[in-house]
């Protein structure tokens, strides 16, 4: 018999019919007549309850049916008696696959805290909630491939090592074959990385941008989808030493229509959620954030505001509230800033342009006042910002010497520099944090918890 999935059986389209299923125990209750097992699968957040006849049943096996134990049932799916699920099985026989013994199994109990389950990361999966933030976290990775296909983007796979900085922060891991204790030294006396796996100091990647930088420069509307690395130092709830970033560039969009582009596809995002997750979402929304399906539907609901930083500055300097950061044109802005712009001031998303370039990186298109660059920043409810992006300069001659303000080597950006030197155009781009994406559509507090496997400073277990 093939097995059919927790979430097929659900749907209540095989009353009648005998079915095999398989997955993990949630719970085991009952009495000297009958027991009732919960089993999950993962295919959905709900699980299925087997009723199984102790009658019928070996006494054997079902002593070792224990919570996270694996196994498989048949029986007949029948309309549920009792509340909470439409359907059951009635079983017939069971199988143990694999025993979980009580005594050792760290989740036997409910209600353990998120430290916790951080600690066993690698049976964290087997909660309700980590299977509803990774569920989740699956459909936003689709749709967004969905989101950027149906427009006729191509995904371009950018490099994980790579030999440049493309922030200019310096904060990356290097990535090198020679040994620490006797690395090959130069005249100089510092390494000599010509002796290199690569020949030259390579890194981990920060970002794919540059690199889609050169295939829009060919293919028009390009989306890198990818993991990148930040070696900072920082153990806060939102840092990790390794994350996910997407990063569309597109030939010819200005900053109007970068807008346009990250307020369209965040909507989309949020409403995809909202329609292909709904059970996952009602359970962290009762669970941990009882505002986040509101907080979802403010998005969809709303037209993005869009003003200019300075203008930012200003609101926020009359607003009459005591920042925890003082803020004055030239400052950026922090989270508190930001979040009350869209939550008490605008009450709704906010999209800033127009920042000062002297705290925005060299690629950024730099405006007539000389003093701006056109960034944007998309600050959202409960979390600020969580799109950066700009239109990029173009201009060879501007880019140059803005390289040179901010001690960029040119020479190691020769190839980034040919495309403003051959067929140069307009065009534009920004990064969404995939984890910062998953935080805003979860609830969750801590982006620890919207990665699978999180990398922060100490830390690198399963």
């Amino acid at each position: 018999m093939e097995r059919l999935k927790v979430a097929e059986v659900l749907k209540g389209k095989n009353i009648g019919e005998n079915v095999l299923v398989k997955g993990w125990v949630r719970t085991k209750r009952g009495n000297k007549n009958v027991a009732f097992i919960a089993l999950n699968d993962g295919s959905t957040f709900h699980s299925v309850q087997l009723v199984a006849d102790l009658e019928n049943q070996n006494e054997e096996i079902l002593k070792k049916v224990t919570t996270g134990a694996c196994i498989a049932a048949t029986g007949k799916v029948v309309e549920s008696m009792g509340s909470g699920q439409s359907v059951e099985i009635q079983v017939a026989s069971i199988e143990v696959l694999g025993e979980a013994d009580p005594e050792t199994y760290p989740l036997q109990k409910k209600g353990h805290t998120l430290e916790f389950l951080r600690e066993i990361a690698h049976l964290r999966f087997r909660t309700n909630t980590f299977g509803a933030v990774f569920r989740i976290r699956h459909a936003m990775a689709f749709a967004i491939h969905k989101f950027f296909n149906d427009k006729g983007f191509f995904y371009i796979h950018s490099p994980i090592i790579t030999g440049s900085d493309a922030e200019g922060a310096g904060a990356m891991f290097r990535v090198t074959t020679l040994d620490a204790e006797k690395a090959p030294k130069n005249d100089q006396g510092t390494v000599d990385f010509s002796r290199d796996f690569f020949a030259k100091p390579t890194n981990l990647t920060v970002s794919g941008q540059l690199e889609a930088e050169l295939a829009a420069m060919a293919l028009g509307q390009v989306y890198t989808f990818g993991p990148t690395f930040r070696a900072e130092n920082s153990n806060t709830s939102r840092h990790l030493a390794e994350f996910w970033m997407i990063e569309p560039e597109v030939a010819f969009n200005e900053i109007k229509e970068n807008m346009d582009l990250a307020e369209e596809m965040l909507q989309y995002l949020v409403r995809y959620a909202l329609d292909n997750c709904p059970d996952d979402l009602a359970f962290l929304n009762g669970q941990y954030d009882k505002e986040l399906l509101e907080r979802l539907q403010f998005v969809v609901d709303n037209k993005f505001e869009r003003l200019n930083y300075g203008e930012a500055v200003e609101i926020l300097k009359n607003s009459g509230v005591k920042f925890e950061f003082p803020v004055d044109w030239g400052t950026d802005l922090s989270s508190e800033h930001e979040r009350w712009l869209v939550e008490q001031h605008f009450k709704k998303p906010v999209i800033l342009t127009n920042y000062p370039k002297e705290i925005k990186a060299f690629y950024m298109k730099q405006n007539e006042d000389g003093k701006t660059v056109r960034a944007m920043d998309v600050l959202f409810p409960g979390i600020g910002e969580i799109i950066g992006g700009s239109q990029r300069e173009e201009n060879y001659d501007k880019l140059m010497k803005r390289m040179e303000e901010m001690h960029i080597p040119a020479e190691e950006l020769y190839w980034y520099l040919d495309t403003r030197k051959f067929g140069t155009c307009p065009h534009a781009g920004f990064g969404l944090g995939f984890e910062r994406l998953i935080l805003f559509v979860t609830g969750m507090g801590n982006i620890r918890d919207v990665i699978p496997f999180p990398r922060t400073p100490q830390n690198a277990e399963f």
